[in-house]
Order: C-alpha cells, then structure tokens, then sequence
C-alpha cells in the first residue's frame, strides 16, 4: 500500500510539473502573440530579404504583390515588408501592414540619392522629416510661353479636402516628423555605423529619379532635403493617418552633387546597422 502510494505521489508530481511547463510555453505564446511586431520596410529585394535573413523564426505570408516575412529579434516580434519600389505600392503596403499586423513602430528603411554636399556614399540620413517633393503646383502659363520648374510651388496635399489647386492654403510643404523614440534608439547606436557619419535630416520622397545636379541643389535649398528615395513619404503619411511611430532610415548609396559614386552594398551596411536600431528599441520597450 506504501509502495503504491509513493508511486501516485511521483505520478501526480510529474503531472504538476508537465502541466506548468506547458502553462508557462502557453503564457510564453500568448505573451508574444500580444505583443505588438515592430514593422520593417524595404522596397528591394536587397532592402527586404537580406532584413528577413536576420531574423529568428520567419514565416512568410504574401498578399497581393507584397511579402511579409515575420519572426523575431531578440525573442520580439518583428515583420519586414517587402514593398516594392515607388509611392504607391508603398502607400498601400504600409496599410495593409497595420490593419493586418497593428505594428508598434515602423522603420522605412534603404538605400538613396543625396541632396546634401556634405554628405557622402555611406552616410546615413535618420528621417527628423520626411515629405513628399513631388506634390507641386505649376505656374499659370499659356502655350508657348515655356517650361519654368524652378518656379513650381509645394503643393499639401492634405491642407484640405477642397481642391489643393485652388486652395492658397495649399502652398506649402507637409513635413511628417519622425517619432521621437525611434529616433532616440538610432541615434544612441549610431556609432556602431563605422563606414559613414549618422546624421538627423529630411527625406524627400517622390515618384522620380532626379539626375540634373541643378533641380537636386533646388529641392535642397527649397525642402531642406538631405536625400531623395521614392517611398518614405508615402509610409510616413500612413502612419500618421493611423497614429503609429515612425522612422525612415536611409543611406546614401550616391550624390551626384559631389561626385559620390553608385554604392550598391550601402543597402547591407545601412540593414546592419538599422538592426542596431530595432535591438535598442526592443531593449528600451522591455525596460
């Protein structure tokens, strides 16, 4: 009777200690299922997949032309979104990424063309703003009288929900800031970048590739633009549509304003180091 008693002891006992490990994976599980992914964009496969490689448990879920590659760093969850290039795919993958996955933060991050003399191939451009220079309103010109760009005005597209085209309110440029947390996290890592310096700027995104040094040095000098790309803006106006932090990081991989050469393996530089980034961030959001 003793012998048996001792063995439902040992039975009940391995029970209890199966069942608590199970309750913990459980609440480990759930744990990281409420937790909010942190999302990262890259329009390139060079910008996304390389990202994805560094992450721990990926999973790849496609919808509509766009990849989502979700796993972990650090044991947080984290989500690259492959967006393709230019405004529009980045608009809409941008918010199929926070309907669908509720992101706590999103970095837009890559590669792009400087506007900045000062600034070289392997600098990084952290996103203090970000706005959209392509939104332009022409002058008032009748057939024959010419072409005159430089005389073109920003156009908010937001100002109102009139016509932007009639609206003086309109004549102005719409800067998004970059979230104040993100960019705390990148610039207490920035020294981990050793192949440029780390500097806070403006990005300036458009559905164009600007080669004519003369209409670079006029966004520079009318936008304060530090680099241009073709997505950032478009991420940035929908985060803040929906209120989710947000960051574009980009690196220079050329400036044709001081001769800086196209660099392509500046896009795995600047993912080394948005890596730093989203580490700090994580270990911050835990504290």
């Amino acid at each position: 009777m003793t012998k048996r008693l001792g063995l439902l002891v040992v039975l009940f006992t391995a029970i209890a200690i199966a069942s608590a490990g199970c309750s913990s994976a459980s609440e480990s599980e759930e744990t990281q299922e409420e937790q909010q992914p942190i999302l990262i964009q890259g329009p390139m496969p060079i910008e996304a997949e390389e990202f994805a490689d560094r992450l721990d448990n990926v999973e790849e879920e496609a919808s509509g032309n766009f990849v989502f590659y979700k796993g972990t760093v650090d044991d947080y969850p984290v989500i690259v979104a492959k967006t393709g290039k230019g405004m529009e795919n980045t608009a809409a993958a941008t918010t199929l990424a926070i309907e669908k996955y509720d992101p706590k933060a999103i970095i837009n991050q890559g590669t792009s063309g400087g506007h900045d003399p000062d600034l070289h191939v392997y600098d990084i451009v952290l996103g203090e703003r970000t706005t959209n220079i392509g939104a332009l309103k022409t002058g008032d010109r009748d057939e024959g009288e010419g072409i005159k760009p430089k005389e073109w005005i920003p156009m908010d597209l937001m100002a109102s929900e009139g016509s932007a085209g009639e609206d003086p309110d309109a004549e102005n440029i719409r800067y998004y800031e970059g979230d104040e947390d993100l960019l705390d996290a990148a610039q207490a890592v920035k020294d981990t970048h050793e192949e440029g310096k780390v500097v806070e700027g403006t990005i300036g995104s458009a559905d164009l590739w600007n080669n004519e040094v003369d209409r670079i040095k006029w966004f520079h000098e009318k936008y304060e633009t530090s680099v241009e790309e073709m997505e950032g803006a478009a991420g940035a106006q929908m985060a803040d549509a929906y209120d989710v932090p947000y960051l574009g990081i980009r690196i220079l991989s050329n400036n044709k304003t001081n001769d800086g050469e196209y660099d392509p393996d500046t896009a795995a530089s600047n993912q080394d180091y948005v890596y730093e980034v989203v580490q700090k961030y994580i270990s911050e959001l835990e504290e």
